[in-house]
């Protein structure tokens, strides 16, 4: 049987690149990746079912082991920014990259480059590079990605998100076509099989061209934000923009910098090409409201499910992944306790699982009822929903104002807040020993603001989270111990 055609990826701790392998993998690809750290590979479910170099692509021995017997090299270490992507050191790399890929007979090399704009452009790159390199070459060109975890779609979240009313420069108003992650992945893939004697850049965006302020709009409305105000000023100020963003947001500044360059003029494609041989899907290319949407899904589902449990394999290509950058998939603020307990686990286990209902919450309960009023009165369930069973609780269970949302082998018990709230909020409770054999009760109490209001509703409660979540972790402590001691009788 003729083996699968073999594949490498470099740049797979990057933000496309983690999510390209598990595509490759699925469409029956045989795959190789270099890493200068393979250990940081190792929160992919994909890592065992590929072969790793440890390595730095710089480096020719590394680059001929990589390439040996390779059809098909991903370069996706390639700068989507005009003033990297034309650096010195970072146009030596790629030329080195396509003479050993042209010594060692690769097939077709891809490399997924930034989309021309209609302003000044430096006379090469590393996508002109790689196309010149003899070895048949496919340059995907795009503009904003939208997927959670990218640094473009970040910069419109946190900018619509944490400024209803905004003073904007002119960049706004300029033209760009948005295109989804996935399809940015299904166009990765399907270039692979290009005939040999095509080799050139392609244009690819999604089916939407919108100026940068209607993104903000649309993202808003899916959000389900108040519509912005946004006034545009007749000025250009890439570098004053670029300090403006990295105040707003939490995007550095080193990146926030190239993001607006890059938007200083339309960008919007001038051909799509690419669709003779990738044609769309039997759906189309996914719009830029469906795209934020399931966005804005991954990053509610999957930031927090991520932590402590290092959730495995990501349900889309848009799901947040450990290698993204620490600032991706929007704030969460954090109120984290641990505590030594002298109990069992399986004690602790019992008290915990048994927590609200008729047992209540173990902490301040008269601030419990105010809250859970106030939540009656505004439409939510309050308090009043209980528990199903007293003493144990599966996943989809109604838990006052909470849900269920995993119970899990390690002792993990996640609720979801469904009370009315500027944002979305979980409860973790964890039992864990630590290396001396103590049991360890950690608790974390996690909120994902939505605008300026949930910021805002975070800072108002933060005071009275000592009472409230302090007050649960000393309690639960005592229950456990309490449990503890009436089991020991009992025996």
């Amino acid at each position: 049987m003729t083996p699968a055609p073999l594949v490498l990826v470099t740049g797979v701790t990057g933000y496309v690149g983690g999510r390209l392998v598990p595509e490759l993998l699925q469409a029956g690809y045989r795959v190789r990746v270099v890493a200068r750290y393979p250990e940081r590979l190792s929160g992919h479910e994909w890592r065992s079912g590929v072969e790793v170099v440890r390595g730095d692509v710089a480096d020719p021995d590394v680059l001929a082991e990589s390439l040996a017997d390779v059809d098909v090299a991903y370069h996706l270490i390639t700068p989507l920014t005009a003033d990297l992507a034309a650096d010195p050191a970072v146009l030596a790399a790629a030329r080195a990259f396509g003479r050993a890929a042209a010594d060692a007979g690769v097939g077709r090399v891809v490399c997924l480059s930034r989309l021309r704009t209609d302003g000044p452009q430096h006379p090469d790159d590393v996508a002109d590079v790689l196309l010149a390199s003899g070895v048949p070459t496919a340059v995907l060109r795009a503009g904003v990605i939208i997927g959670s975890g990218s640094a473009s779609f970040e910069m419109l979240r946190y900018l619509t998100e944490r400024l209803p009313v905004m003073v904007t420069p002119l960049w706004l108003l300029h033209e760009v076509q948005p295109v989804a992650v996935r399809d940015v992945l299904r166009y990765l893939v399907g270039v692979a099989t290009l005939p040999e004697d095509v080799s050139r850049s392609f244009d690819i965006g999604g089916p939407d061209v919108l100026s940068y302020r209607d993104m903000m709009q649309r993202y808003a409305a899916v959000a389900g934000l108040p519509r912005r105000v946004i006034v545009p000023l007749p000025v250009r100020t890439p570098r004053m923009s670029a300090h403006w963003v990295g105040l707003v947001t939490p995007v550095p500044h080193r990146i926030a910098r190239p993001l607006v360059a890059g938007l200083e003029h339309d960008a919007v494609c001038s051909e799509l090409d690419v669709q003779r041989w990738v044609p769309d899907p039997p759906g189309g290319r996914l719009g830029f409201d469906r795209a934020v949407e399931l966005a804005l899904q991954r990053v509610r589902e999957a930031t927090v499910t991520t932590r402590w449990t290092s959730a495995g394999t990501p349900g889309s290509p848009s799901d947040p992944l450990p290698s993204d950058p620490d600032w991706a998939g929007g704030s969460l603020y954090v109120d984290e306790r641990a505590t030594a307990v002298r109990a069992s686990p399986e004690n602790l286990w019992a008290v915990i699982q048994g927590i609200g209902g008729e047992n209540g919450w173990y902490s301040w309960p008269l601030a419990w009822s105010v809250r859970g009023w106030l939540d009656r009165f505004s439409g939510g369930p309050g308090l009043t929903r209980g528990r199903r069973d007293p003493a144990k609780v599966n996943v989809g269970d109604a838990l006052d104002w909470w849900r269920v949302e995993e119970v899990g082998p390690m002792r993990l018990l996640r609720l979801r807040a469904e009370m009315k709230a500027p944002g979305l909020a979980w409860l973790e409770l964890l039992v864990e020993q630590d290396p001396v054999g103590r049991t360890l009760f950690r608790q974390r109490a996690l909120f994902h603001p939505r605008g300026l209001a949930g910021h805002a509703y975070w800072w108002v409660v933060a005071p009275f989270h000592a009472f409230v979540f302090g007050g649960m972790q000393a309690n639960v402590a005592l229950a456990a111990e309490r449990l503890e001691r009436e089991t020991d009788r009992d025996r």
